[in-house]
């Protein structure tokens, strides 16, 4: 498979970070020298053409830390004050790095309500698309200050993924802290073997999702990418999982170096995105 060939024909990309690749291990705070980084990353896409979205975890980590929580907040309403404090903190920074470098970007929260419901689906798609049309770069989260668990979507990779179709992207990066699909957690299991490509996403490859996650500020373990990457793919888009641990993989990726596990479009020509967004 060449994917310097499959890559050359992407226009838009939507680009998932975790709250564990934006943070210091050490201490949970923002790390700004990656910050910096990924936005220069995804400047440089602009500056190629390409249309780009990021789904941006790191509101709940970032308000846990200014308001003095030690541990991962557990109850619903602490989490939705971490992520009040958080948002704006983390907004502010996203704002001042794009400016540096003349690029507007917008901030888009967004909760399983908004596609649920037709209207406002069709709204937040009418706007994403002229934000686009504009050549402003999204930043989009999960609107967790007002979200109830009924309607919450638990992890951005499942966010990015229906904003993917919501875009019609036709790649969906996710930056995690794993390097790909593997046959088995390789944290946990020496005879793991990684997966380069996955033409068909069945439920072989289904069963390989472990639900726990090796991050105490993330909430996405492989299940849930696998979940993204049947929407993804069903709705026209590669899909792949690489790590974020240097950010230089994002214009690897895009120049089509073999790294990372590459999910290939697997386009549903029934696909409707309501029907996905409801089995969540």
């Amino acid at each position: 498979m060449d994917r310097k060939s499959i890559m050359a024909d992407h226009k838009r990309v939507v680009i998932k970070i975790g709250s564990s690749t934006l943070t210091n291990e050490e201490t949970g705070m923002l790390n700004i020298v990656k910050l910096e980084k990924l936005v220069r990353e995804l400047v440089n896409l602009r500056n190629r053409g390409m249309d780009v979205v990021l789904v941006s975890s790191g509101a709940i980590a970032v308000g846990r830390k200014a308001l003095g929580f030690v541990k991962k907040p557990e109850m619903i309403d602490e989490k939705q004050a971490c992520a009040a404090v958080g948002q704006g903190r983390l907004m502010m920074m996203y704002q001042k790095l794009f400016s540096e470098y003349n690029q507007v970007s917008a901030q888009v929260l967004m909760t399983k309500k908004t596609f649920v419901n037709n209207l406002s689906r069709m709204n937040a798609h009418n706007t994403m698309m002229k934000l686009l049309e504009y050549g402003v770069i999204p930043i989009v989260n999960e609107n967790d200050t007002v979200s109830t668990y009924e309607m919450q979507f638990g992890d951005n990779d499942t966010l990015s993924a229906i904003v993917s179709a919501l875009v019609g992207a036709d790649l969906l990066i996710l930056l995690s802290d794993i390097d790909g699909l593997f046959t088995d957690d390789p944290n946990q299991s020496d005879d793991a073997q990684f997966i380069d490509v996955v033409e068909k996403l069945d439920e072989h490859f289904m069963n390989m999702g472990k639900e726990s996650s090796g991050s105490t500020v993330g909430t996405g373990g492989m299940a849930t990418k696998l979940t993204a990457a049947k929407i993804a793919t069903a709705s026209g888009a590669d899909m792949i999982i690489a790590n974020g641990s240097d950010l230089n993989i994002i214009h690897k990726i895009i120049d089509g170096e073999n790294v990372g596990t590459i999910f290939l479009s697997d386009k549903n020509d029934d696909f409707y995105l309501l029907d996905y967004v409801e089995k969540l």
